[in-house]
């Protein structure tokens, strides 16, 4: 980062539901624990890039940042429409075995492995990739086991021209997607 930055845009990450989740508080219980979330990302500081036609960068940040706390906080919403109360704890080891020692049903500790958008701009048109994989652990305390699901989701989409808010709009559905599918069937 030189000084070739075009602009840093703060993207509103938020997942909102499409799908009803009947059976999501039986799954689950009334009470959800949020380990902290781990961004393994080797750059954390942005989600993404866009490059347009004459070299100039713009990046792309999280909001809320850091990229977990978007997460975090976006799943803490959702969830608790479907009368699940999430809180967060200090820490959690993923094990089985310790899901006695914590005050909540059920325990969610997400892995950032990759997420990242990168648009590359032409004169008439530019080209959004967007690729999302994280690794979802669950640890669900009346069943004493922890399930664990690796989602990636990669998706191109070539459009007129890009701006903050289509990028927004597109990780947003990603998102969605990806936690719909999830709450649908957890484990």
């Amino acid at each position: 980062m030189d000084g070739a930055e075009a602009g840093t845009y703060s993207l509103n990450l938020r997942y909102q539901p499409v799908k009803e989740f009947p059976s999501l508080q039986q799954k689950i219980g009334a009470t959800l624990a949020m380990a902290p979330f781990k961004d393994e990302r080797p750059d954390t500081l942005y989600i993404g890039t866009h490059t347009n036609f004459q070299g100039d960068f713009s990046y792309f940040r999280s909001h809320p940042f850091p990229l977990e706390t978007a997460i975090k906080e976006s799943l803490s919403n959702a969830l608790s429409r479907y009368g699940v109360k999430a809180n967060s704890i200090s820490s959690w080891d993923g094990q089985p075995e310790s899901l006695k020692n914590v005050e909540a049903d059920s325990v969610l500790m997400i892995e950032i492995k990759r997420f990242w958008t990168d648009g590359k701009g032409s004169l008439f048109k530019t080209n959004v990739k967007t690729i999302v994989q994280l690794v979802i652990h669950l640890g669900v305390k009346k069943e004493s086991k922890v399930f664990t699901r690796n989602v990636e989701v990669e998706r191109e989409m070539t459009m007129s021209r890009s701006t903050p808010e289509r990028v927004e709009a597109m990780i947003n559905e990603i998102l969605t997607g990806i936690f719909d599918t999830y709450f649908s069937n957890p484990y």
